[in-house]
């Protein structure tokens, strides 16, 4: 159980600390106008800091000032007095239609709209919206002004927009938020503890900051379904910097995505033909092939085949060779022969109670002298953690810049294990000896519960890790890690489900459980070709639900 917070204004001491971080670390970047919301952030009362803080880690911009009663602050009428003056709220916002029903309650709508509406009582908030939006759709007026005896205060908070910028300064990405503070004061989130520079920080220019924020404004309106090409006409150009590169790329390719799922071929090709994200010429090649336009797809499939991006495109491109050489008209390719996997075929009853396959066959298959563990993609990635947590934790620049890191920033950038090839060479060379071991098992009890982007803590008991140690060969270890290292974010998933050990023989099986109906995916069958062409012992059990 975590133990509460003693200080109620804990959350205005994280914002403190934020904007210290902030102003130490990126003072050279801040515009005039932040750097004095930051001076003058510092001369407020406490409770009207604590009540803009509040706000800004609440939803949204309009507040009721009914829904601001928190004992710590007291009066939010008092409170917001010396934001107000700063500029810093708005207590008399105009309200859109969509606004205001937003911040009222049914009942304070009807009272507002009596006079326009009729049987407002049978309809809910939407159809009671869709009734007033042709009248009042292009209005917006200040609370009052649509509902006159409203005893209410709407608060606008005026400062979202940099709230947010100091966010991602801080965290280098939107994706983490206020809570994380929290979760760690907590005690539920913990780190590791990595020496970083005040020099260290996620971006090195303004402009970097305004890249981000204006590609973010794109990726929130296309999954908000605006139109694409409006969306697609906002971005910016090509970037110069890499890791924002990366990230306009991903939603070009998620825009051309849409495009072909909308049927609008020509469109996604387009699209496709600037977007350098991983997977992009493959879905050209299909989107080609779609088109019938079959000679440039062989052409593109035929190029990209002697230099594939990954083994995922070698992977397709050896299915849609043979494909588009035969609707070419030209001779037929060899055809990838069929894996030579050991098979299991099982029958069973169904389970009394719901459970999904893989347990149902993990409980028929173990035995005392042979466990089995349902483990998928966690036992290889929770070992491979364990053993190279001195790489994956190194603080080397753009990797870590802020005290919550599950992972190193620059994880899944293409220049992740060069930039530690050192580091890693050294712990693989563990398992050329018995070194390995004695790491693997300081490790886990010295780093127990820290964040990690591999380690599995939920599941990684010292029971299964010792079976572990003691029944998968060194090399075996090694030649899963290679894999892993070759490409991060694709080789972390598709392992088998469950592991078999025989403790007392020093061996193990790994098992891929394809239930009624089921198939292989792509990224599995990458892995059991893998093991195949190593020698690392693994099965596919097929199950058949008994009548």
């Amino acid at each position: 159980m975590p133990t509460p917070l003693p200080d109620p204004f804990y959350y205005l001491a994280n914002f403190q600390r934020v904007l210290d971080w902030v102003g130490e670390r990126y003072a050279d970047l801040l515009c005039s106008a932040e750097r004095r919301f930051i001076e003058a952030f510092a001369e407020l009362p406490q409770a009207s800091r604590a009540l803009l803080v509040r706000m800004l880690m609440r939803k949204g911009e309009l507040f009721r000032a009914s829904k601001l009663a928190y004992a710590e602050i007291g009066c939010p009428h008092q409170a917001a007095e010396p934001l107000l003056g700063h500029g810093w709220l708005d207590d008399a916002p105009a309200l859109s239609l969509e606004q205001l029903f937003a911040v009222l309650r049914k009942a304070e709508i009807a009272a507002a709209f009596g006079d326009c509406l009729q049987r407002a009582h049978l309809m809910n908030k939407s159809e009671l919206l869709a009734c007033l939006r042709e009248r009042f759709a292009d209005e917006s007026r200040p609370l009052q002004d649509w509902h006159a005896e409203a005893d209410e205060c709407i608060y606008r908070v005026l400062m979202v927009e940099l709230g947010e910028r100091l966010r991602l300064m801080f965290f280098g990405n939107l994706r983490q938020g206020w809570s994380e503070f929290v979760l760690a004061d907590l005690g539920i989130h913990r780190y590791e503890k990595v020496e970083f520079s005040a020099a260290s920080r996620a971006f090195r220019h303004r402009e970097d900051i305004d890249d981000y924020l204006r590609l973010q404004r794109c990726r929130d309106r296309f999954e908000q379904g605006e139109a694409l090409a409006e969306v697609a006409a906002s971005l910016p150009e090509r970037l110069e910097n890499p890791w924002i590169e990366a990230r306009r790329g991903k939603l070009l390719f998620r825009i051309a995505q849409q495009h072909e799922r909308l049927g609008e071929l020509q469109q996604a090709l387009r699209v496709y033909a600037g977007c350098c994200h991983a997977g992009a010429r493959l879905r050209t090649i299909r989107v080609l092939e779609r088109c019938e336009r079959i000679d440039e797809a062989l052409q593109l499939a035929t190029h990209a085949s002697e230099r594939p991006e990954s083994e995922a495109e070698r992977q397709h491109l050896l299915r849609a060779l043979p494909r588009l050489r035969r609707k070419a008209g030209l001779p037929a390719s060899p055809r990838r022969p069929p894996l030579a996997l050991q098979r299991l075929d099982l029958q069973l009853a169904p389970p009394a109670v719901p459970a999904s396959v893989e347990f149902v066959v993990r409980d028929h298959l173990t035995q005392t002298d042979a466990p089995v563990h349902y483990v998928e993609n966690t036992l290889i990635g929770s070992l491979f953690g364990l053993l190279c947590w001195p790489a994956l934790f190194a603080a080397l620049p753009r990797a870590f810049f802020h005290p919550f890191h599950a992972a190193p920033a620059d994880l899944l950038d293409a220049d992740f294990v060069r930039r530690r090839q050192a580091l890693f060479d050294g712990c693989l060379a563990l398992l050329e000896s018995d070194a390995y071991r004695p790491r693997i098992r300081d490790t886990f009890a010295a780093k127990f519960g820290l964040q990690s982007p591999f380690v599995a803590w939920g599941l990684l008991d010292e029971t299964l890790l010792e079976q572990a140690l003691q029944c998968i060969p060194a090399q075996h270890l090694r030649r899963c890690f290679e894999r892993i290292l070759l490409d991060i974010g694709a080789n972390r998933s598709g392992l088998p489900d469950l592991i078999q050990f025989w403790p007392a023989e020093r061996r193990y099986r790994m098992i891929e459980v394809k239930g009624p109906g089921d198939r292989l995916q792509d990224n599995q069958i990458r892995w059991l070709d893998y093991c195949l062409a190593h020698g690392l012992p693994v099965a596919v059990c097929h199950v058949q639900w008994l009548a």
